[in-house]
């Protein structure tokens, strides 16, 4: 469950990156726009998310890193 949230949050970063890209685009042209900038401030909620929930899996054991992670696996194991 925790790596679908932390693949959801990371669609969502890239969303609000390529909408605050348009937003730029469209409204090179005017100076009272302000989309940019929320599309800014959720890109960096979401990121600050992001993080938080991958600390959180590392902190509870479900995220693993180093000789643990399952791709690390000898062969033994394997059969």
């Amino acid at each position: 469950m925790l790596k679908v949230i932390i693949i959801v949050l990371l669609l969502g970063v890239i969303a609000s990156l390529f909408s605050g890209l348009v937003f730029l685009f469209k409204d090179s042209g005017r100076s009272d726009s302000k989309r940019t900038l929320y599309a800014l401030g959720v890109r960096i909620s979401l990121a600050a998310m992001l993080l938080a929930t991958i600390f959180y899996g590392f902190y509870t054991g479900e995220l693993r890193l180093g000789t643990n992670a399952p791709w690390h696996q000898s062969d033994a194991e394997l059969q």
